[in-house]
């Protein structure tokens, strides 16, 4: 079992930043994929972007050039900068851990962007 624990949500305007963490504890193997997704109001769950144990990443079209992903395997922990956020940015984001057929979910965390 991996639970995975989200920081670092909140309310900002658009055009600012923020930086959400997700800290992954329990029975985790080296090599893993890990990433972040978010559900707005009335959509479904959608992929955000994921990193693979090996740092190699993958976005949305929606946020390249704006979020970046990034993991520090020593302490299991996965990260998204969010810059440039928009209102459409604003849903619940879901910390996920994947190997193999494994998935493990974080309970989710916040993020409102105001216009």
């Amino acid at each position: 079992q991996v639970q995975l624990v989200e920081s670092g949500g909140g309310l900002v305007q658009a055009g600012g930043s923020l930086r959400l963490s997700c800290a992954a504890s329990g029975s985790i193997y080296s090599s893993n994929t890990m990433g972040w997704y978010r559900r707005a109001p009335g959509k479904q769950r959608e992929l955000v972007a994921t990193i693979t144990s090996g740092a190699m990443t993958a976005y949305a079209d929606s946020v390249k050039g704006r979020f970046t992903i990034s993991r520090d395997n020593a302490k299991n922990t996965v990260y998204l900068q969010m810059n440039s956020l928009k209102p459409e940015d604003t849903a619940v984001y879901y910390c996920n851990y994947k190997r193999s057929f494994y998935n493990a979910w974080g309970q989710g965390t916040q993020v409102t962007v105001s216009s």
